[in-house]
Formats: C-alpha cells, sequence, structure tokens
C-alpha cells in the first residue's frame, strides 16, 4: 500500500480514552489488523500510513517485514503529532511478508497469482514473519518485535486449489490462504508462539511492547470501565 495519509485519523473508535491515558492508533487500514486490535477492547483510532512497501535490495523477507512496521509507525505518528502536538500518542504500524524458498511472498492480488503461489506451496513449509512496531513520541519510546509462523502446506490438487480460491477468494493476503478461515483446510500443521500473528497483529508482542512504553493494556481497560457510568 503507498496511498497519501488523510489530513485526519481516519476512523475513530467506540470509546474516548479515559483522561490521562494515550490515544491508541493503528497505523493501518487493514480489516483483519482492526479485528485483532479490538480484542484487546480498547479505543483507538485508525489512519493510512503512506508507506511504499518495496524491498531494498538483498532486504531479506524478515527484514522487510520490520523496516516496514517501524516505517508506518513512525510514518503515522509524525503526520498526527503535527496535527495533535500535544496529544499522547500510542501508534501501532504492523507488516506481514510470507517466505518460500528464502524469496518473498506478496499479496497476489488477482486469482491467477493466487493459484500458482499455492501450486508453488504444495507440500512445502512457509514463514509468515510479522513485525509489530509501537511508537510513543511523548517518551521517545520506539520499539520492534518480529514472530515467526511456519506453516506447512499439504500436497493439493488443482481441485482443491480451485475450490478454495472460488469459495473464500484471499487475493489481499501473503500466501494466498487464511488460516483463520477455510485456508486451514490447505495446511499440514502451524507452529507458533502466537496464533495471532498469522493473521496479521502479533497480540502477544503488541500487548509486551505497550507495557514497555509505560501502558499496560489490563489496567487501561480497568480504568475504562471505571470511567463508564
Amino acid at each position: 500500500m503507498s496511498s497519501s495519509l488523510p489530513s485526519a485519523p481516519a476512523q475513530t473508535g467506540q470509546t474516548a480514552a479515559p483522561p490521562h491515558w494515550p490515544k491508541l492508533v493503528l497505523g493501518s487500514t487493514s480489516p483483519y489488523r482492526k479485528e485483532l486490535l479490538s480484542r484487546l477492547g480498547l479505543p483507538f483510532d485508525t489512519c493510512a500510513p503512506g508507506t511504499a512497501e518495496h524491498a531494498l535490495a538483498d532486504e531479506s523477507p524478515s527484514a522487510l517485514a520490520w523496516r516496514l512496521a517501524q516505517a508506518k509507525a513512525q510514518d503515522v505518528s509524525q503526520h498526527l503529532q503535527g496535527m495533535q502536538p500535544d496529544q499522547d500518542l500510542l501508534v501501532i504500524g504492523s507488516d506481514q511478508v510470507a517466505e518460500l524458498r528464502g524469496q518473498a511472498l506478496g499479496k497476489p492480488g488477482t486469482h491467477d497469482k493466487a493459484r500458482q503461489q499455492l501450486q508453488a506451496m504444495c507440500g512445502q513449509t512457509v514463514l509468515f514473519h510479522t513485525a509489530v512496531c509501537l511508537v510513543r513520541a511523548r517518551t521517545g519510546y520506539l520499539g520492534t518485535r518480529l514472530s515467526t509462523v511456519s506453516v506447512t502446506f499439504r500436497v493439493l490438487s488443482d481441485l482443491e486449489i480451485e475450490t478454495y480460491l472460488h469459495a473464500e477468494q484471499p487475493y489481499d493476503c501473503a500466501g494466498s490462504a487464511k488460516a483463520e478461515g477455510l485456508g486451514i483446510a490447505l495446511l499440514d500443521r502451524i507452529q507458533s508462539d502466537d496464533p495471532s500473528a498469522l493473521i496479521g497483529l502479533p497480540l502477544i508482542d503488541t500487548c509486551n511492547l505497550m507495557r514497555e512504553a509505560g501502558i499496560d493494556p489490563l489496567h487501561w481497560l480497568a480504568a475504562l470501565r471505571r470511567s463508564t457510568p
């Protein structure tokens, strides 16, 4: 994605943050990441980053995910902080890159490219590198973590591939499969320390970064509930 930043936060969360707590912003318009972050029960805004998502020369897939997560979080933080200099912002950026035999796999975009990706992944183990970065400009905090999920695909027939693609149309997903949906039927096994990482936002890492930045998500939720009539 390389769309330009909006002139204001794109979408407002359900409830304002309690006084003296920062504003949480997801630097992404991905519906998958939005759904994952909403699981924490905290109010947040979303804002599209203006980051060009392309690999540098000789950049590994994991390094690409790490760099883009940082770039997205910093891009959104700088943009919003410029408009709201007195606001304490907690900005999350994330990126996922799939890796097959050392090569990065992008989002297929079309049915034909998705079919080609799944054919290439048959019987193979694919690494899904998901990085998350959190920026809190007021304190100067910037933290980044990387979660790698190992996914082994079954040997798939052409019928299975076509049936899956027509049913779920995962053309906006790196690796052409949604493990949280019917894509699970394509897989032999998943090895991961954080099941949410494969969907696009590692929530264990996200919560740990929030604590490092001085904000415990459970304490924040407790304060929110106390402030709600």
